[in-house]
């Protein structure tokens, strides 16, 4: 399949063109903002051109940096009047290219909304702006002896908007649910400046169920500017455990029989041997390196409740055929179990000069299946693969190891991308599990939705923003996409779209 599956139109407009928006553009938002929130000098925007996603790259028009609410509903009504695009951004750790800029649009960076506003250790709730770090809000509410549960990688960087966005995960989101399940309300603007509130304080309300609607619609729907969160107590105690397995079907086959037990971990993750020793010579963990794979069961609660799971987990991975297993005697133990799972991305930057992190999901009795399917694709696409996992969730994370200064290796990537993706979705899982969709998996969606689910999304998205000028062309393909990508998806001699042109 000699294609690629982003096709991300990368192209710039004409100079002329450009310039010209340009000045009108800048001279619209010099009313709404003051000079120093406006960039748009290309060494001034480069920085921008990119999230996490550095394989693609746009360049914005103009950055702006509002620092008020005020200010950010007066430049997204001036954005409509121009009919300007505009892509909001947060800290920029995105996986998926969801902020890429548009070549001819605005990039809202809403960095300066970073306070919190209000933890209620009564409610168990805190109201923070959508530019306040995932840890800030844990490290606010621990004198409350209250932390907030979802927990992605990044959190030490990743902004609460984004978060929602994306509806981030993270390795505790097994007992604690994802973002989804920990955000009460969210309050912003509309394309059209209007304000707009999902969700709220109370346990439910009539209508449609917004909330959940515009958590995960990566900025597609509205700029989200205030978030309320739920917060839960921090357990007594968490002991973790590290149990080695001499056989990658084990290691699955361990992950649903703890499931299969009754037993809900605080976290359960899983890394093949590549990204252990990528890890272990890191961190220095004390990881098994002769393991193929290793699992990391977390229990956290009273001490009585602690120590029953631990001693519940460690039989039935025991009877799944774990070869050692290991149980964190304090806490300085437990953090580092974790350090490696949490230090993986930065572990494979040091062995690889670029990576591209996948997410998908599948089922927890596919676990198995798929790394052995990945170790294949090593061989077809001739490039390496670390892979980490959500397990409990069959969240996976696949990291490519490539360098992006060769076009072939990168093209190469991609299409390794697209196989795990396509995979996933034939496994009976899907193309995204906690990253977004944004520009990377774009073609992937063709997989996974028909014409008719993607025609249901489009107008979903009008429904809040008719012009279609919020962070435009990310995640829900058109039928001329799909019918390109479907040139090379001939499935059951069918071909997608018949009635389109092929290109």
């Amino acid at each position: 399949m000699a294609y690629s599956r982003a096709m991300v139109d990368t192209s710039a407009p004409p100079a002329s063109e450009r310039a010209a928006r340009q000045r009108d553009v800048v001279q619209a938002l010099s009313q709404c903002v003051p000079a120093h929130a406006l960039l748009w000098q290309a060494e001034d925007t480069t920085p921008y051109e990119c999230d996490g996603l550095t394989a693609y790259r746009q360049r914005p028009l103009v950055v702006c940096l509002p620092e008020t609410e005020e200010q950010v509903q007066a430049v997204l009504k001036a954005c409509h009047r121009l009919q300007v695009p505009v892509v909001a951004r947060g800290a920029g750790t995105g996986l998926s290219g969801g902020a890429m800029p548009h070549a001819m649009g605005v990039t809202l960076s809403l960095a300066k909304f970073n306070r919190i506003l209000d933890v209620d250790p009564v409610a168990r709730t805190a109201r923070v702006q959508c530019g306040v770090r995932n840890l800030a809000i844990s490290e606010a509410a621990a004198p409350h002896g209250l932390y907030y549960a979802p927990d992605p990688s990044s959190q030490i960087a990743c902004t609460i908007g984004g978060n929602v966005a994306e509806n981030s995960g993270g390795v505790h989101c097994l007992k604690y649910g994802l973002t989804v399940h920990n955000v009460l309300a969210v309050r912003g603007f509309t394309m059209e400046g209007e304000p707009i509130t999902f969700g709220g304080q109370a346990l439910d309300a009539p209508g449609y169920d917004l909330l959940a609607a515009m958590i995960g619609s990566e900025g597609m729907l509205a700029v989200a500017l205030e978030v309320t969160v739920r917060l839960i107590p921090s357990p007594q105690l968490a002991r973790c455990i590290m149990a080695s397995f001499d056989d990658v079907r084990k290691a699955g086959d361990a992950v649903a029989a703890v499931i299969a037990a009754g037993i809900i971990p605080a976290g359960l993750e899983m890394m093949d041997k590549p990204m252990t020793a990528a890890v272990e010579d890191f961190v220095k963990a004390g990881y098994d390196l002769t393991a193929a794979a290793i699992l990391l069961c977390e229990s956290d609660g009273t001490p009585e409740e602690v120590e029953e799971e631990i001693a519940r987990m460690s039989e039935v991975l025991r009877a799944a055929g774990a070869t050692a297993i290991a149980v964190s005697r304090d806490e300085q133990e437990r953090a580092r179990f974790w350090s490696g799972r949490k230090n993986a991305f930065p572990a494979s930057g040091r062995i690889s000069p670029d990576y591209m992190c996948m997410d998908s999901t599948i089922p927890r009795k596919r676990l198995a299946d798929i790394l052995i399917a990945i170790a294949e694709m090593e061989k077809k696409y001739q490039l390496r693969c670390c892979n980490v996992f959500h397990a409990g969730d069959g969240n996976l994370h696949p990291l490519i190891l490539f360098d992006a200064n060769d076009p072939d290796q990168l093209h190469r990537c991609e299409l390794f991308g697209a196989d795990i993706l396509e995979t996933s979705v034939a496994m009976g899982g899907t193309v995204t599990g906690e990253h977004g969709v944004g520009v990377e998996k774009l073609n992937s969606m063709c997989v996974q939705f028909t014409a008719e689910e993607n025609a249901q999304m489009l107008a979903l998205k009008k429904a809040f923003d008719p012009a279609g000028l919020l962070n435009p062309g990310k995640v829900i393909p058109t039928h001329n996409r799909c019918a390109e990508y479907g040139k090379m998806l001939v499935r059951g001699g069918r071909l997608s779209h018949p009635d389109l042109p092929r290109f």
